[in-house]
């Protein structure tokens, strides 16, 4: 399996070099639209709902929804801006309670696993 990530977890002094790895698979299943008559596949198509027409994929912008009906058009320039800083380094600045953290930060589990160079650390 290959890594997700490949960096560091540091603490104090100590740097080790880790990966990580999913660690549960998600088996979906995909399926086909068909056409109950003869099985033949269904077409997706990009549709205008308000013009009646099929529509290019050079018109079709990205949204959000916030209200029924109300969508917020987001740009290229938007998703630069929301674009975190890469790191390829986790710092440990304190250890809590396991109580501490909040389930919901566990809702996605992963291995780390130390690269060879880090096996000691």
């Amino acid at each position: 399996m290959r890594p997700l990530w490949r960096g560091a977890i540091t603490f104090g002094l100590v740097n080790v070099p880790v990966s990580l790895y999913p660690a549960t698979r998600r088996e979906d299943v995909a399926f086909r639209l068909l056409h109950a008559k003869d099985a033949s596949p269904v077409a997706y198509r990009r549709f205008c709902e308000a013009e009646n027409v099929e529509v290019p994929w050079a018109e079709v912008v990205k949204g959000d929804e916030y209200e029924k009906g109300q969508f917020v058009v987001m740009t290229d320039a938007d998703f630069e801006k929301a674009a975190a800083e890469a790191t390829h380094t986790i710092d440990i600045r304190a250890f809590v309670p396991v109580g501490a953290v909040d389930s919901t930060y566990y809702d996605k589990p992963y291995y780390v696993e130390p690269a060879p160079t880090g096996v000691k650390g």
